[in-house]
């Protein structure tokens, strides 16, 4: 009995130990609109362009591998709130490990790229679905996510930090690919370099920061996304929060093919977890008659 006891106990502390070393976290978004845009009747609309964000559940965690090692991973999967269904590839959004300490962090699998943390650095609307620079130029001209990425992430020296990203010729189309941020953090100051090149084809350079006074932030970049064929140009912006409420004017212009997009967001805080919000949205797809507009109106949750 005395022993069983011992084993017990023993057991249950070699339980603890270990939700103490690691966890892992179930978190998600659910989003959904009414828009009504250029030559379609109005709809519902989720994890669509017109929404704030896409709809999503995934799973993260960490283990303490002890010595300021950790490991972790992150699963995620889009879904549908109009018809409940998944992406094709259940965890499209994310399928990655990493290991961190003190000298940085190594990632691995699909994820979202350097260039897209380095956009994220001053973009004004948090990567909504609707940001005006990503239908204009891309996120430093690429897609917000890589397959089979390599990434390793420096730590943070002063505000400022280096993100380097490769892809192998043979899971890109036998064209490598590497993509490089530079970012810089302090105070009121956000300001982030990015490059990315593909093997054989081309490179793109962006350069952007945003400056919060307080009562209002702006924020600009110069975009060279000629290497992903999707031009060159300028964005600029503001953001100004009165209480529970933040409106948002955003302008992407490429300069080469005389096309802008605008947007003009308000957001409605009902906690800090749930917002309703609606946008103006213009997309200039070169000039009128082509133009595209939209008016949106939704609710989104974090959880």
């Amino acid at each position: 009995m005395f022993k069983n006891t011992i084993l017990a106990l023993a057991a249950m502390t070699a339980c603890g130990m270990s939700a103490a070393q690691s966890n892992v976290t179930l978190y998600g978004v659910a989003d959904v609109a009414l828009a009504k845009t250029t030559g379609q009747a109005t709809q519902m609309v989720s994890s669509a362009t017109q929404n704030n964000g896409t709809s999503r559940w995934g799973l993260r965690g960490t283990e303490d591998l002890g010595g300021g090692l950790k490991a972790g991973f992150n699963f995620e999967a889009q879904v549908g709130l109009t018809n409940g269904a998944g992406a094709s590839n259940m965890f499209a959004r994310a399928a990655n490990m990493h290991l961190s300490g003190e000298w940085g962090s190594f990632k691995a699998g699909r994820s979202l790229t350097p260039s897209w943390y380095g956009t994220m650095a001053w973009e004004l609307t948090s990567s909504a679905n609707y940001a005006v620079v990503n239908s204009q130029f891309g996120y430093g001209g690429l897609n917000s996510r890589h397959n089979a990425e390599m990434s390793y992430t420096s730590p943070n020296w002063g505000g400022l930090s280096v993100t380097g990203g490769h892809l192998f010729a043979a899971d890109n189309g036998n064209a490598g690919k590497n993509d490089l941020n530079v970012i810089y953090r302090s105070g009121p100051l956000s300001a982030a370099l990015v490059y990315n090149k593909i093997e054989n084809k081309g490179k793109n350079l962006s350069m952007g920061a945003a400056y919060n006074f307080g009562a209002f932030k702006l924020a600009g970049s110069l975009q060279d996304a000629t290497g992903a064929g999707l031009g060159k140009g300028f964005t600029v912006g503001t953001t100004v929060p009165l209480g529970t409420l933040t409106l948002t004017l955003d302008v992407a212009r490429d300069t080469q093919k005389k096309d802008t997009d605008a947007l003009l967001e308000a957001r409605y805080a009902l906690s800090k977890r749930t917002r309703f919000y609606g946008v103006l949205l213009h997309n200039g797809a070169g000039k009128a008659p082509k133009a595209v507009n939209s008016t949106v109106v939704g609710v989104r949750h974090n959880f």
